[in-house]
């Protein structure tokens, strides 16, 4: 059996305080956890016998074998499967970011959690290794967050810093830095580069008034057809997802 202080403890690390006081975070779920076991360290798992017998030699610092009634007490899901993690917050320079030569997706104010998770998780899907987000953007270590990314949070660095500066710099520097807007143009119409920033905003209020005065290449994704009562808007993460495979789709027919 697992100890009580042990089983509190990780639930404790569904608080952001207790989180950022030990530098950790919290995994969840068979695949989950065995994506990310040899991309951050790992503090402590405990797990079912039956999933350990599938991984192998396990890379862990502290491993307790436990059973359904100690996964179920130490879970912060509805459904707790055979593992419980807690890694490492990695440490990601934002001097590694090249936007000369990559895309780098910049996140202002997005708060919801499962919003971050899923931009995380298209960030993957379409090879856009970074992404910047604003300080009141959601806590990637959050345990919504990290379930999200269904483990792409092991391949997508994220860092946060305040975005005015940062792109001020990097605008100067000639860098592109493209935002959708409903007064942008239709980015199927519009040359798209390689590389550069997008920048996608919060979900009520859209990209902030100074970020926005950053923005030299406003974009506007079209409904179809034109002129059809539709939706008033699309969720941050469907249209971050929309203009990323766009600017793929660009790259890969070039």
């Amino acid at each position: 059996m697992v100890s009580k202080n042990k089983l509190k403890y990780i639930r404790s690390l569904d608080s952001k305080k207790c989180r950022n006081e030990d530098g950790v975070f919290i995994a969840e779920g068979n695949k989950l956890v065995a994506d990310m076991l040899y991309a951050f360290d790992s503090e402590l798992i405990i797990a079912k016998p039956s999933w350990m017998a599938t991984q192998g030699n396990i890379p862990a610092r502290e491993l307790l074998i436990a059973d359904e009634e100690d996964i179920r007490k130490a879970s912060l899901l509805k459904n707790p499967q055979d593992v419980i993690a807690v890694f490492r917050q990695p440490q990601w320079p934002i001097g590694d970011i090249s936007p000369e030569n990559q895309l780098v997706l910049v996140l202002d104010g997005v708060q919801d959690p499962g919003n971050l998770g899923t931009i995380i998780r298209a960030a993957d899907w379409f090879g856009i290794e970074h992404i910047v987000c604003s300080p009141d953007t959601a806590d990637v270590f959050n345990p919504k967050v990290v379930q999200a990314t269904m483990g792409s949070l092991a391949r997508v660095k994220v860092h946060y810093t305040d975005p005015e500066p940062y792109l001020t710099k990097q605008k100067e520097a000639g860098i592109p830095v493209y935002g959708t807007f409903p007064e942008g143009d239709n980015m199927y119409h519009r040359e798209l580069s390689p590389n550069g920033f997008i920048v996608m905003g919060n979900e009520g209020n859209g990209i902030r008034p100074a970020i926005a005065s950053l923005v030299n290449e406003k974009l506007f994704i079209p409904d179809y057809p034109a002129g059809k009562d539709t939706s008033e808007s699309l969720n941050v993460a469907m249209a971050t997802a929309i203009v990323c495979a766009e600017f793929r789709r660009r790259l890969s027919s070039s």
